[in-house]
Order: structure tokens, then sequence, then C-alpha cells
């Protein structure tokens, strides 16, 4: 399948579209009818997303009790200079890119080592991508921005990191870095972590790096604190998926017949985040010619988000070829950012 593929006024930014016409409805419908139909039901945490959504995850990202995104913004801005030199890259690919807001960061210090030739932004949102791609190719004059929309599990391998950075009859490509920031890995579940590391890792040629985000493990407290604020924004997060389910397959959940939990699984080292029924009920997805019935008390699960230590971080990067050259943590030791190399090929 070819790409839509489009050359914007600046020829320095291009985007590709590979998702297909009515991917999301396709892909949301199934997700929804496997996930309640299974048991425990479950729903995966990328419908969350919706422009309300979204609004609220950015809301969260400034709670009090929500530490993730000041830890890593903390490395970001003490390292980004180091991670530059460590990585001798040209190009930076970011999976997940979204607003590309705290890459900047990054951007600004590659080009400040003289090192900033090409961003290839990836995210599943046509919208978004488009904006933040045509905001960075705007910001940085020379930049060449070669957006991808697709998704993980089908498209890493369409990422044009082989595009020469100089000229098209060069037989050598400068080497790049990939990086998927936010904690982003942790909501894999572990049996499909390494297949997405993986693909990662098939993308990438000998002396390509990766850059990653991971959330520790810590107090159990202070991890179920940042999912359970005192202003309730991550239960309302919660909540949206289900008025999401309502608005696009015409299912009729009532939102206050649900509450959301958060807690730390000790032995699996995840926020397990889930919808509790708080009374027997039916609901009905017409678009699906589904019903589901709940119990009283009957969860959810709506997302994990895996905390890790710094030995599997190491393990599981390592399984899939990538050597770990450094990690970075805030002052607190709350979150890391890891680069690995890539040195060998799958």
């Amino acid at each position: 399948m070819n790409p839509a593929h489009a050359a914007h006024p600046a020829s320095a930014l291009v985007i590709d579209n590979w998702l297909e016409t009515g991917w999301a409805d396709r892909e949301l419908r199934a997700d929804v009818s496997v996930g309640l139909s299974s048991r425990p039901k479950e729903l995966p945490p990328k419908w969350f997303y919706d422009d309300h959504g979204s609004d609220l995850f950015d809301q969260i990202t400034r709670l009090e009790e929500y530490y993730p995104t000041r830890r890593e913004r903390e490395i970001l801005d003490r390292e980004a200079g180091a991670i530059a030199a460590a990585s001798g890259a040209e190009c930076l690919a970011e999976l997940g890119s979204g607003t590309s807001t705290k890459t900047r960061i990054l951007l600004d210090a590659f080009a400040a080592a003289g090192q900033l030739r090409r961003y290839v932004p990836f995210d599943n949102s046509d919208t978004t991508l488009r904006t933040a791609a045509g905001e960075v190719a705007s910001a940085y004059p020379g930049l060449r921005v070669h957006g991808v929309v697709g998704d993980f599990e089908h498209h890493l391998g369409r990422l044009p990191l082989d595009e020469p950075a100089d000229s098209e009859a060069a037989q050598f490509r400068p080497p790049a870095m990939l990086m998927l920031l936010g904690g982003t890995i942790g909501n894999f579940a572990p049996a499909k972590r390494p297949a997405f590391l993986d693909a990662v890792a098939a993308v990438m040629q000998p002396g390509d790096t990766f850059l990653l985000g991971t959330d520790l493990v810590k107090d159990t407290g202070r991890l179920e604190a940042a999912y359970n604020d005192a202003a309730g924004v991550t239960a309302e997060f919660n909540l949206n998926v289900l008025s999401v389910l309502n608005r696009r397959l015409g299912a009729d959940f009532s939102l206050d017949a649900f509450e959301h939990e958060a807690i730390f699984d000790a032995d699996n080292e995840w926020i397990e985040m889930r919808l509790r029924s708080t009374r027997a009920q039916t609901v009905h997805i017409p678009a699906l010619e589904m019903t589901v019935d709940f119990a009283a008390g009957e969860r959810m699960r709506t997302e994990i988000s895996a905390k890790f230590r710094p030995a599997r971080v190491r393990a599981e990067l390592g399984a899939a070829g990538l050597v770990v050259q450094q990690m970075w943590t805030d002052v607190e030791g709350d979150y890391a950012l890891t680069l690995a190399r890539r040195m060998r090929q799958p």
C-alpha cells in the first residue's frame, strides 16, 4: 500500500499517512468487541485520547501528584547536550510524538551541537502530527521534517530513516536516534514489550541509538497518589473512555455507575487503572450488536503503567540487541532516560 503523501509548500516538510481510511473505527470496534468479551474485561488505553481526554491528560501532567512529566523534563533540561553527544545522531525519530513539546529541548541541543539534520515524528493522529510537524519545521529553518502517521504495531518499518541526510546519491546515512518518551513503554503488557522492542531494533542500523523514558519503581504511596489525584482529574480521564464508546459506538454506559480505581500491583510492578461497576447493570453497544453485563463490584481494566528497575530496562533492551550506553535519572531517582545502541542485526 502506498501512503497518502503530502509535500508542503516548505519543501523541508513531508507527511506520509499509512493509515487506511476507517482504520480508527475498525480498531476501536475490534478492541471493544474482544476486550468486553474477555474475563476480566479490559479496554486499551489508546481510546482515552479524544480531544477531551487529551486535554484532561495535559492537565494531569501539571498536577502536583503526577511527577513523571516533571522528572523527565528535569533530565532533558540537564542532559540534552550529553544525549546529543553520546548518540552522535543527525536524525531524531520520535515514536508517539504528539505535540512534540518536550522534543524541542533535544532539538535545541542537537542544533547547538551542529548535528541536527532531520526530524521524523511518528504518531497515529494525523491532525496532531501535521500541526506539530509544521510548527517544528517553521521553528527550525533548514531542518528536514518527515512526519509519519501510523500505528506502532504495523508501521514502524515505514520510518524513513534511510533517506540520505545531504544527497540522494549518498550511499551512507548518518546515525539516527529513535526515542520513546513519557513512560509510554509502560503501557505495553509485558508479553508485548519484546515484540515492540524487536520492531524498533529492526529499523535501526548498527550505530543507531534508542532513547527510552521509564518510570522507576518507588514507594507505593507515591505511585498510587500519582494516579489518584485529589482534584479527581485522573478519575475524569479514566471515565472519559466510556464517553468515547457512547459517542462513537452508540453505547449507553452511565458514567455515574462506574468508579475510578488505581492500585499498584507489587507482584507485576505496575499501576493498574480500572473502572469498577457500582451496581449490576447491562450495557448495550448498538454498533457492535453487543450486550454486556456487569456485576456489582466488577472491575474493567483500562490501563497498566509498568514501573521499572534499571536492571530490567537493561535486560529488555539487551534482549532486542540494544546495549545500554548511558542511563540518566532525576535528582530524586524517580525516573530514567536510557540511551541504548544498536550493536547487531536482529
